[in-house]
């Protein structure tokens, strides 16, 4: 969004508060105006604790109490010209004005005391997801990457999905992993699973030995952290991917995971693992358990890796996200495209609201740079190439 943009939706935001603030006051001089020019036996002043209460549902506390201020000064005018302020009816309807309207204040005071709490908790929320999972760059050699992370508990950014990517010695390897759980108990393992992958990608020279690690790493934060009641249940899935730089193939070793999703010539296929490994964290597995399976992935090819909470996403009738068809509608989109509307499509499948934590990789192959015209011309005429410059 650019300042045009934003200075746009900051002004149609003002001045939608300067119409909400014009109706509380316009609704208190009328009620008195009213009352005023009505007979003695009609009391409408009651009515005027509207204004404080409307005002309170949207406004802060100072409004609010300028508003109630306003209101009290119309019930005086009233019973000035009904009786007096000495007459029982009026004090009635005066206290019970401003006890209505210290309420209103009270409720006000409270809901922005709730709102500094949860814009906290946010950026809380969002310094723990920078620390656990950093944002991936645009760019990993070949590879034009784009990703998302949807919480499913509220006001929380972060859960027990996790992914990771970096560069390594000719090539990219990428971690994508989903811990036993969602939301912020399972955030300790995924931070485990996390910054093993981050040291051991660089040492490790197959995707076994990898694989082999992480699962030494989740298996000692288990013994050190497990709950007791939790024996043997808390296990973590995962999928490594190692893309070379100069053949095109991804290779990878599945622990568990949901295959990974290949968009290739407007089509979207699942690349099955034939060989998958149990999850990490079950039992101790040493790299023999572990097998690498590669597939084609050409230029100009993408690939999509994700956890369950795409795929196990329902509707109000009970049907799974249709993930494979929904991606090939966006076949020929960029990663960063592809995967907003991904995010739109499953929010609006789902009704707004996850039941599980979901992330997603979109990694896409660019094609290799055509040589420059006039290099071509001058092979072809069987001159020597000088390059550009002086």
């Amino acid at each position: 969004m650019g300042s045009r943009e934003r200075w746009l939706v900051w002004w149609q935001a003002r001045q939608a508060s300067r119409v909400m603030l014009v109706v509380p006051v316009v609704l208190v001089v009328v009620i008195t105006v009213v009352d005023v020019s009505a007979p003695a036996d009609v009391h409408l002043g009651p009515a005027l604790v509207i204004a404080p209460a409307l005002m309170a549902s949207f406004a802060g506390p100072r409004m609010t109490g300028l508003i109630a201020a306003l209101a009290l000064a119309a019930q005086l005018v009233i019973a000035v010209f009904h009786g007096g302020l000495s007459t029982a009816n009026h004090i009635v309807q005066l206290v019970t004005l401003v006890v209505l309207s210290v309420l209103a204040v009270s409720f006000c005071l409270a809901r922005e005391r709730r709102g500094a709490q949860l814009a906290q908790v946010r950026s809380v929320a969002e310094a723990a997801q920078h620390v656990l999972l950093w944002p991936l760059p645009q760019q990993l050699g070949p590879l034009k990457v784009a990703c998302l992370y949807l919480a499913a508990e509220d006001e929380a950014q972060i859960g027990g999905d996790l992914y990771a990517a970096t560069r390594t010695e000719g090539g990219v390897r990428v971690l994508m992993g989903d811990v036993r759980g969602k939301g912020l108990s399972a955030i300790g393992e995924a931070a485990v699973l996390v910054g093993a992958f981050r040291e051991s990608a660089h040492q490790r020279a197959t995707l076994p030995e990898l694989a082999a690690a992480l699962e030494e790493s989740v298996t000692r934060y288990l013994a050190d952290f497990e709950p007791a009641e939790e024996a043997g249940e808390r296990f973590a899935t995962a999928l490594l991917l190692e893309v070379p730089d100069h053949d095109h193939v991804a290779r990878m070793t599945s622990c568990g995971h949901p295959p990974p999703l290949l968009i290739s010539r407007g089509r979207a296929v699942t690349v099955p693992s034939l060989h998958p490994a149990i999850p990490l964290g079950i039992s101790g597995s040493g790299p023999a358990d572990y097998t690498v399976e590669a597939f084609s992935f050409e230029p100009g090819d993408t690939l999509l890796v994700y956890t369950d909470g795409f795929i196990e996403a329902r509707d109000t009738d009970g049907r799974f996200f249709p993930l494979v068809e929904r991606a090939a509608c966006w076949a020929d989109c960029a990663p960063e495209v592809l995967v907003h509307d991904l995010r739109r499509d499953l929010l609006a499948h789902v009704g707004g609201r996850l039941t599980d934590d979901a992330a997603l990789i979109a990694l896409h192959r660019e094609p290799a740079p055509r040589p420059r015209r006039r290099t071509r011309l001058l092979h072809a005429s069987g001159l020597p190439h000088r390059p550009d410059g002086p």
